[in-house]
């Protein structure tokens, strides 16, 4: 590690932060980070248990009325310096982020940016929080529409996306005046801890926000989901453990919103702009080392054009550098553990014994870390498991298709509906295969569908509720309605 890498991980906080307070685990317990891609250890870390769990839904508990109560302006303004710090911050918040997650250095900048984006688009919703009034049918009584905050808030973020997942649910909120127990995934706590601190530094109120890192998940958030003064759960995650939260969340009929699992189909119709399309597949599979739930999981190619858009595609996916995300150059860094890297390789061996062909990858990288070499297989069949299996890594399978139902139909046939894409120039066509994809996004001629501004969220298995946008405060604000009589 160079003297400046160590400096921007010493200068982090490394203990739990509970009630505006950074503190030991209650029973001493650290963990290890690791850097993906060396597999050395970074730092240890705080690791807290059930009691420091309570600790920290007290402080929200203590905290809500009064927090509920501070001016929307003054929570905006919270998170509008917050904004101004993380950009001031920018890059050692990102090499911080490349040396715990592995992504390339210029990604770790644009998710800084990304996720700060979401402070300053929620400081401007905090003011614009809005009721209403009416006259009842009968003319008797009037109707007052009071919103207001939900309460304590039990958030749970990714690894893939420490900064910019923390902020899209802390920013919303802390908008609302909601307070929260943030657990952030153990690979990468040090964004999360890092973002604490500059919240705190902004303003924000002791007890309304409390970070606490653990290697055992079940042991912070079964105490609290089951405990009557949590309010609200939001989470983003696989499918597999958001079926068992929304189980534990039954208990207290929590509000829920969750931000699940994708397998999103990329299709490219013969009378697309391949140049585009070929822009769009490389930034839709290989942003953030394909480690995104709104990943090109399966790409589509219609028979007339998919054998040059594969070869297209592989030209592109091959000139790809890999190698530590801090070096210069470097296009493509480690999945995050070695556990993905196995899982990666496993439905890649799967693939190419169903009679798939490898265009170029196909396995790890060489030296120490979590490597794995952009692979582009061609002649994919539909029954193998990359077709229904979230990759999470930087595999682009194709697949053909003839015609635009058959092409929806293999689209939709999946328990996910995150997003999808196509490419296409038919105006008619772009519109109906749009509205046909049984999805909660689309990108159409575009390979990024996430900004602040839109909401964020999918159908079926893929979660419920949306996150940005004008719609993602809505998850954090109750309605209350009052009647009021003898006004005739």
């Amino acid at each position: 590690m160079s003297d400046r890498e160590a400096r921007v991980v010493d200068q982090v906080e490394k203990r739990l932060f509970v009630g505006g307070e950074w503190r030991d685990a209650a029973s001493g317990a650290v963990f290890e980070v690791e850097d993906p891609s060396t597999g050395g250890v970074l730092c240890t870390v705080a690791d807290a248990g059930g009691e420091d769990a309570l600790a920290a839904l007290e402080a929200a508990h203590r905290a809500q009325p009064s927090w509920a109560r501070t001016a929307p302006r003054e929570r905006g303004e919270i998170l509008r310096r917050a904004y101004e710090l993380l950009m001031e911050r920018q890059e050692d918040l990102a090499v911080l982020m490349t040396l715990e997650m592995g992504k390339p250095l210029a990604e770790a900048r644009g998710e800084i940016a990304y996720g700060a984006e979401f402070l300053r688009w929620f400081s401007e919703e905090a003011v614009r929080i809005e009721g209403g009034f009416a006259t009842s049918p009968d003319g008797k009584s009037r109707f007052l529409i009071m919103r207001q905050a939900v309460g304590p808030c039990m958030l749970i973020t990714p690894w893939n996306f420490p900064m910019a997942m923390g902020t899209r649910k802390i920013g919303p909120a802390i908008a609302a005046g909601c307070t929260m127990v943030l657990k952030p995934a153990h690979q990468t706590p040090l964004s999360a801890l890092a973002l604490a601190g500059i919240l705190a530094e902004a303003g924000l109120p002791e007890g309304v926000l409390s970070v606490v890192p653990t290697t055992d998940p079940g042991a912070v958030t079964e105490p609290l989901l089951s405990d009557g003064r949590i309010r609200k759960l939001s989470f983003t995650g696989s499918t597999a453990v958001g079926r068992r939260l929304l189980e534990q969340s039954a208990g207290q009929v929590l509000r829920t919103s969750m931000e699940l699992g994708g397998n999103a189909p990329f299709l490219v119709f013969d009378d697309a702009d391949l140049d585009a399309a070929v822009d769009g597949a490389m930034l839709a599979k290989m942003r953030n080392i394909g480690e995104a739930c709104t990943a090109a999981n399966r790409i589509y190619a219609q028979s007339g054009i998919a054998e040059e858009f594969s070869r297209r595609l592989s030209e592109r996916m091959g000139s790809l550098r890999l190698g530590r995300g801090l070096d210069d150059g470097v296009d493509v860094g480690p999945l995050i553990d070695d556990k993905a890297r196995q899982k990666v390789q496993h439905l890649v061996d799967d693939a190419v014994g169903r009679g798939a062909t490898v265009l170029v990858g196909g396995g790890p990288g060489e030296g120490p870390g979590h490597f794995y070499r952009p692979t582009v297989l061609a002649n994919v069949p539909f029954a193998s498991e990359l077709s229904t299996t979230e990759i999470f890594g930087p595999v682009a399978p194709v697949l053909t298709f003839e015609t635009e139902e058959e092409a929806v139909t293999a689209a939709n046939d999946t328990e996910f509906g995150l997003v999808g894409y196509l490419y296409t120039r038919d105006l008619n066509r772009a519109l109906r295969v749009s509205e046909n994809l049984e999805t909660g996004m689309v990108g159409l001629n575009q390979g990024v569908v996430s900004n602040p501004a839109a909401p964020f969220g999918g159908v079926k298995q893929s979660g419920l509720g949306r996150e940005g946008g004008r719609v993602g405060i809505e998850e954090f604000l109750e309605t209350k309605y009052v009647g009021i009589g003898g006004l005739v």
